[in-house]
Formats: structure tokens, sequence, C-alpha cells
């Protein structure tokens, strides 16, 4: 009767402690981290290796910043053409040395995407031109009007300063392995006059300088566009507005091209 106990109480025994087994295995597999398929929507724009989350949320973005700093060169077109007209052959000028300066300091805009944002800045930019004759353009005239000299000018520089406000619109790739992106942004731009200005050194007289409207566009507008990679883009922009508000000099238009340094 003993053995017959004792062999009741050992298979009870035995079969609790399998089913605590079976439930500790259970237990552990259901508490063991589960890894879940990811539901995040990937959108490739370019690189199959560079995704950007369907996650991202459209926002405002902007502010006072020092960017795009353009540095290149300005060319004169007269009625379509690079040579000048006999009208405006006084304003030769040489290539190499006539430049151009931009930067922006303010830029307010909408990121829509990871790839797209619409933004408009506020800057200023220069274009100086390097005069290759002796002249001395006349102040308070309304002509575009010049007095020839009999000094021989080391420097003859003939410039403009405006107050430029850009509308852009900046597509760009998704970000490689290294962090980098290719960038294209194009977009319409209008300009205020700030001032003309005329810087002369010579033996005779050193450096002077004289300051004046000298006739520029008051309101100068046009387009632009960069393409880049990182921080460094190549631009070009071409002013649809005359350059001066003189009829003599009507359909004499400017453009620039160079290096942008801080496209973003």
């Amino acid at each position: 009767m003993k053995a017959q106990i004792f062999k009741s109480t050992l298979v009870l025994a035995v079969s609790l402690l399998s089913f605590s087994a079976v439930k500790a295995q259970d237990a552990y597999v259901n508490d063991k981290p589960v890894k879940e398929e990811s539901s995040t929507i990937r959108i490739r724009f370019s690189s199959n290796n560079d995704t950007a989350s369907s996650e991202f949320k459209p926002k405002f973005v902007g502010g006072i910043s020092f960017t795009r700093f353009d540095l290149g060169f300005t060319k004169l077109v007269d009625n379509g053409s690079y040579d000048l007209s006999a009208t405006n052959n006084f304003l030769k000028y040489q290539g190499g040395k006539s430049s151009h300066l931009s930067f922006d300091v303010v830029d307010f805009g909408y990121r829509f995407s990871q790839n797209f944002k619409v933004y408009v800045a506020g800057g200023f930019d220069w274009t100086l031109i390097r005069l290759k004759n002796n002249i001395t353009m006349d102040k308070n005239s309304p002509t575009l009007s010049y007095t020839q000299e009999t000094i021989d000018f080391k420097k003859n520089r003939f410039s403009s300063s405006y107050l430029h406000v850009p509308l852009n619109f900046e597509f760009r790739t998704n970000k490689d392995k290294k962090g980098n992106r290719f960038y294209f942004v194009v977009g319409p731009e209008v300009a205020f006059l700030l001032n003309g200005k005329v810087k002369q050194v010579s033996n005779e007289h050193g450096k002077v300088k004289f300051k004046d409207d000298y006739n520029f566009s008051t309101l100068r507008y046009g387009a632009s566009a960069r393409i880049g990679w990182k921080d460094v883009a190549a631009f070009v922009k071409v002013y649809n507005s005359d350059m001066f508000n003189t009829d003599a000099q009507k359909g004499l238009k400017n453009m620039a091209f160079g290096l942008t340094f801080g496209i973003n």
C-alpha cells in the first residue's frame, strides 16, 4: 500500500514539474523582446543607400545667418551680345578683374519635405566693373556721361551695390553614407539700388572715391540658379532689367557667374 502511494506521489510530482517547465518556457517566449517589422515608409530620391523617413513633418525654417556667399565674375550683355556697341564702348572693361560679390544675411521659408524647400532671403551684392579707359564717370548727370582723363589710372573701378531679395526653390537629394548631398536651387530675384561708386588709383591723385547713383537702375530683377555638392556650388545670375535707367543704354544688361560657399 505504501509502495502504491509512493508511486502515485512520484507520478504527480513529475507531472507538476513537466507542466511548470512548459509554462516557464511559454513565459520566456512571451516576455522575450520581439523584433517587429517596421511600418515606416521610405522615400528614395536618388541613392539606393539613402532614405528619408515619411515621419518628417513639414515646418517653417529660417532666421538670421551669413550664408550663400557668392564670389565670381560679371559680364555686360549689350542687346544680346557680349561685345559692346559703339554707344557703350566707353564702358570697355577687363573681364578677369570685373567681379561679383554677394551674400545673404536672413532667410525664411517652409520645408515641405526632406528634399524640397521654398524660402525668401535678403542680402547684399556688388557688381565691380574694372574699366579699361582712363575716364571718370560724371556725377549728378541726367545721362550716363563721362570725362576723358589724361591720367593713366592703375585702377579705375565702376561699381554698384544692391539690396537683393531672392525667392528660391531648393531641391536636394537624400544624404549619402557620409552625410553629403547634391543641391539644386533656382528662383527669381528683385533688388533695390543702394549706391553707385567710382574708385580710382593713380600716381597723380593716389586713391580717390566718388559716390552717386550714376543712373544705375533703381529696381533690378532677374533669376539665379545654383547646383552644388555639400557646401559648395556653381552659380549663374541673369538680370532681365536694364543695367541703367538712361535711354542710350537701353538693352544693356549684366550677368554673373562663379562659386557659392554655404549653399544651404
